[in-house]
């Protein structure tokens, strides 16, 4: 049969929470299209319902991920970047339709996105060389400072950057033990609900990313007042919604990265993605636990232990 005469599959985008693909629980969906207006899809719109049932994911495969050995992590993401490889011509088109490159810029993009994903992957066991260590103190004692993940964050992805920016927030997160729960841009949540095919395919337990697309600002106002969410990452938020996102924050401590805009209306998503990313993302969702040994008493010949 010719292509003349083939009628075309036309794919279906869901959500991915806990390891699976869910509609909306509200059955909402909203048109998503290119840069030229066309239509590329329909994609679930979450509802409050949604976000709540990710923070549920999200805390049940908490224990798990942060109790595996830093070096099962790293080897955990490299195969997400090994799968993200395998599928990079797909990742190409929809980031060339979402951002409205030409194929051989989302190409470029989609490279520096597998190459900042494989980044992550190698500071899985030496972050905690950066963020801790051995403390000098007077006395008869060991004095050991070592990072630990904070919990469940909330990810507000990059609205514009749809795969380079996306893959730059979500993968310190989850290499530093942490889970996440993931808002999609709104304008371009393609790329990212197509990151949740590739994660379930890869060993990524179920629950430690959950992706949800539809609109931000309702979306990321159930997760900021949330009880059980320990961090918020505001990246994809305006400054007048990363206001009210901080105040609803603050009801329970949760720790915010609210990243310095450098547009001058205040627009999200100004950071220079294909730069190199430091570390501080790594430590903006750690926790510092210290620990305090004896070593003995101190005798004429010196310590014992």
């Amino acid at each position: 049969m010719s292509d003349q005469n083939r009628l075309g599959v036309f794919k279906t985008y869901k959500l991915y929470v806990g390891g699976k693909f869910p509609r909306s629980e509200s059955g909402r969906v909203y048109e998503v299209t290119d840069s030229k207006g066309q239509w590329l899809a329909n994609a679930p719109q979450s509802s409050r319902k949604d976000a709540r049932d990710a923070v549920v994911a999200a805390r049940k495969a908490f224990g798990g991920w942060s109790g595996a050995t830093a070096y099962n992590r790293g080897q955990v993401l490299y195969r997400v970047a090994e799968m993200l490889e395998g599928r990079k011509e797909q990742f190409v088109r929809e980031v060339a339709a979402s951002e409205g490159l030409s194929k051989s810029k989302a190409a470029a993009a989609v490279d520096a996105a597998i190459d900042r994903w494989v980044w992550y992957a190698g500071w899985t066991d030496k972050i905690g060389q950066i963020a801790g260590g051995a403390n000098p103190v007077a006395g008869p004692y060991l004095n050991l400072s070592t990072p630990e993940p904070t919990g469940v964050v909330a990810v507000l992805a990059p609205q514009k950057s749809s795969f380079l920016g996306l893959v730059s927030v979500i993968a310190p997160v989850i290499a530093t033990g942490n889970t996440a729960v993931v808002v999609a841009s709104a304008d371009a949540p393609l790329p990212a609900l197509s990151l949740g095919e590739v994660l379930a395919t890869s060993d990524v337990p179920g629950g430690v990313v959950n992706i949800l697309s539809g609109a931000t600002a309702e979306i990321a106002a159930p997760l900021a007042a949330h009880q059980d969410v320990n961090a918020i990452d505001l990246t994809g938020a305006d400054a007048e919604l990363a206001k009210e996102l901080e105040i609803a924050a603050a009801d329970n401590l949760k720790r915010v990265l609210r990243p310095q805009l450098v547009d001058a209306d205040g627009a999200p998503d100004s950071e220079d993605w294909p730069a190199s990313p430091g570390t501080h993302r790594l430590t903006a969702f750690l926790e510092t636990k210290t620990v305090w040994h004896p070593t003995g008493a101190l005798g004429a010949a010196g310590s014992s232990y």
